[in-house]
């Protein structure tokens, strides 16, 4: 931590810029301009909407339709009051990134804590996007069954389209140059396209649901969970990990707030996109149920690849996956972003700002990308990398750091209600987290 800046922020050399402990660019309004408040909002909300949704209908298959409505909107509260906390001791400490308010409260071993917590979980989410992605494309097996992917279908099994190849040319050809971008802003446009697919695939699912619904060719989702032993009543938790990490955005919410053109706008540019996403998350879930039910796949695009009984069925199975590959692939440099800068961050933390070193910015690109792509060969299981990542570092990210920041309350400016939602947050954090991974454990251990 360096020059006269407040804590968690630095001067760059010959300039008046400043910049988090993270490296984000605190980027002065009057020299350029502003990002707006549509802008923000289809950045934050391509930042929530992400893999999360594809495993949100058998969210809805474990829980039943009315407990997973109720556990969205929970979770959705909870993380607009996070951010509330979040923005409102970042003003107090005068910081402008979420590991500086991290060290306000609890100096340096608070800011490495969070990023190491920040870098876990995006690597996760990310090597999620890659599964789905090499789904769509190359396919996917489950219980013995081989869902096949559009290469697949168009083109039949040959090497190139085998899973690794496509993803090694996916990665080189899309994520690469899309990761290239030094703003989060310069992403808007991607942004908007992002969510404009996500959207189409929502009316997609949900047209094909309910013309199904009325030819009497599907039956009325389960409202409420089957609860035949403890056994399925302690896998109703394992559910939590994976709404819990549908709606992680707090590490970007800084970003896009320090180059709004109206800081102020940021609450409601949460709150529009919290609505918008919940919206979404509730439809895909109460419809991709309806449409599927138990037969509803952990990677519900891998379910759009057989007759759907509806007229050019393999037409419009090709439209959903395809849209919404396009949909992930546009989230990954959004999500990519907040990445780099905390690994830079984390390991380079005296350095100068990320982006005024070419050098270090390619090297730390590369290196992650390069992990993701890995992983996503080697980790073929979207369930269990979200249980993970949910219920450790998303958890830690979403509530208990938050909470745990208004608890010990540095600026003295916690009220009542900001302690006792504190308290609810990583209470409910930790123990259906537990929860979760003890359900995991027993599972792998009593699996017949």
């Amino acid at each position: 931590m360096t020059g006269n800046g407040a804590p968690g922020e630095r001067r760059i050399r010959g300039s008046r810029h400043t910049v988090g402990d993270d490296g984000i660019p605190l980027l002065p309004k009057r020299r350029e301009a502003g990002a707006s408040f549509t802008g923000a909002v289809f950045n934050l909300s391509t930042n929530i909407v992400g893999a999360g949704i594809m495993a949100l209908p058998a969210c809805a298959k474990v829980l039943g339709v009315v407990p997973v409505f109720a556990m969205i909107l929970l979770v959705a509260f909870l993380t607009d009051a996070a951010i509330e906390l979040l923005l409102r001791f970042s003003r107090a400490g005068k910081t402008a990134t979420y590991a500086g308010v991290m060290e306000d409260a609890f100096g340096r071993a608070g800011r490495v804590l969070l990023q190491v917590a920040v870098a876990m979980k995006i690597v996760g989410v990310m090597i999620i996007y890659m599964i789905i992605v090499g789904d769509v494309l190359s396919g996917k097996s489950s219980n013995g069954v081989h869902h096949h992917g559009i290469l697949e279908e168009w083109f039949g099994v040959h090497w190139w389209t085998g899973r690794f190849f496509v993803l090694l040319i996916t990665t080189l050809v899309v994520f690469l140059p899309l990761t290239s971008f030094k703003r989060i802003d310069s992403l808007k446009y991607t942004s908007a396209i992002s969510v404009t697919l996500a959207v189409v695939f929502v009316v997609i699912t949900v047209g094909i649901a309910v013309v199904k619904l009325l030819n009497g060719s599907i039956s009325v989702a389960r409202m409420f969970p089957e609860i035949k032993d403890l056994a399925s009543f302690w896998n109703l938790f394992t559910v939590v990990p994976v709404i819990v990490t549908a709606y992680i955005c707090h590490y970007n919410v800084h970003t896009i707030n320090n180059e709004l053109e109206d800081s102020s706008q940021m609450k409601h540019v949460v709150q529009t996109s919290l609505a918008l996403c919940s919206t979404i998350y509730i439809i895909t879930s109460f419809f991709g149920f309806l449409l599927f039910g138990d037969d509803t796949l952990d990677d519900v695009l891998a379910n759009f690849d057989f007759d759907l009984g509806i007229p050019y069925s393999s037409l419009v199975n090709d439209i959903v996956r395809v849209s919404y590959a396009i949909h992930l692939v546009l989230v990954f440099p959004i999500v990519f972003f907040a990445l780099r800068l905390n690994v830079d961050g984390l390991i380079f933390p005296s350095a100068r700002p990320l982006s005024s070193n070419n050098r270090r910015f390619v090297l730390i690109t590369v290196t992650l990308i390069s992990l993701v792509f890995l992983g996503a060969n080697f980790i073929p299981n979207i369930w269990t990398a979200f249980q993970l990542t949910g219920a450790t570092a998303a958890a830690c990210i979403g509530f208990i750091f938050p909470a745990a920041i208004s608890l010990k309350d540095p600026h003295g400016i916690a009220t009542r209600r900001d302690k006792l939602i504190s308290i609810v947050m990583i209470f409910l954090a930790v123990f259906a987290n537990a929860v979760a991974v003890s359900s995991d454990v027993y599972s792998i251990f009593n699996d017949d």
